[in-house]
């Protein structure tokens, strides 16, 4: 298998077969999408937005929390996440959309939507198009929540010291691939600022006229068993560079967990971002 993009190998059986396995054995997914869709006040809904909805983990979350005559919209680009997703997931509420996030507004009637849902993938977005699309299908007062992993918004939970008990999996993987593979890592450049800083994404939810109601930081804990099982999802495998096939990759990721103990806690940083269409927007 050649390696994928996290931006764009999305459309790929494997990783959509793969990252569906993860998300019904491991609970990252599920308890952020969780997180999301209750901080969208979702118990009065008639029409939900699942944005970048991928394969439905966060489209199930939503499901459980909207009333009975409500329905969800789950729109991604990416054909193969969804057919793994109307495999798995069957509700008569929920309809697919495959279309960038982008276009969001050219499929979702404008002023229709109550709530717009996007669970860790707003990072690989044009957020300018993505934000104005937003603002122009909610209704004045719905809800725009998404959330932001905390590298691409420079954001750490202190839970990430308190847990630190050695090198991370990640580390390990460029170790090994460093002494076994001759893999040289490209230069760190340790002053990069952050992809999603919280100063952009106030700009640009201002510059769509969308208010923003708040922000937090938090953490979710796993185990270095868990990050293994992510780690191995085609689009996320490590070293993302370097011209490692998937097979190789895989050999390498299992002599860095080989160093690692599976039940080591590990800790994930999000920024979550909780935004609104003005009540006196026309």
């Amino acid at each position: 298998m050649a390696p994928q993009d996290a931006l764009t190998g999305w459309d790929e059986n494997a990783t959509a077969e793969a990252y569906e396995a993860f998300t019904r054995i491991h609970p990252m997914y599920n308890a952020t999408s969780v997180d999301l869709a209750a901080r969208a006040e979702l118990a009065d809904a008639d029409v939900v937005v699942d944005l970048c909805g991928g394969a439905g983990a966060t489209a199930h979350a939503i499901l459980g929390m909207i009333p009975g005559r409500a329905r969800v919209v789950s729109v991604d680009s990416a054909g193969a996440m969804q057919h793994v997703g109307r495999r798995t997931l069957s509700d008569p509420r929920l309809s697919w959309i495959t279309a960038p996030a982008e276009q969001l507004a050219e499929h979702v009637p404008a002023g229709g939507v109550d709530a717009v849902v996007c669970n860790s993938a707003i990072w690989k977005t044009d957020i300018t198009a993505v934000f104005a699309a937003v603002a122009r299908v909610l209704r004045p007062g719905g809800r725009f929540v998404f959330n932001i992993g905390g590298g691409f918004a420079g954001v750490h939970h202190p839970d990430e010291r308190i847990f630190r008990t050695g090198p991370s999996l990640n580390a390990l993987i460029l170790q090994i691939a460093a002494r076994d593979h001759g893999y040289t890592p490209p230069p760190r450049t340790t002053d990069a600022a952050p992809k999603l800083p919280l100063k952009r994404v106030t700009a640009e939810l201002a510059a769509a006229g969308l208010a923003l109601l708040g922000t937090k930081v938090t953490s979710q804990h796993g185990t270095m068993a868990e990050k293994k099982a992510w780690l191995s999802i085609p689009v996320f495998a490590r070293p993302a560079d370097g011209g490692f096939t998937h097979a190789q990759r895989m050999e390498i990721l299992d002599a860095a967990y080989a160093l690692t103990t599976p039940d080591a806690v590990t800790v994930t940083s999000w920024l979550v971002v909780v935004a609104q269409r003005p009540l006196n927007t026309p």
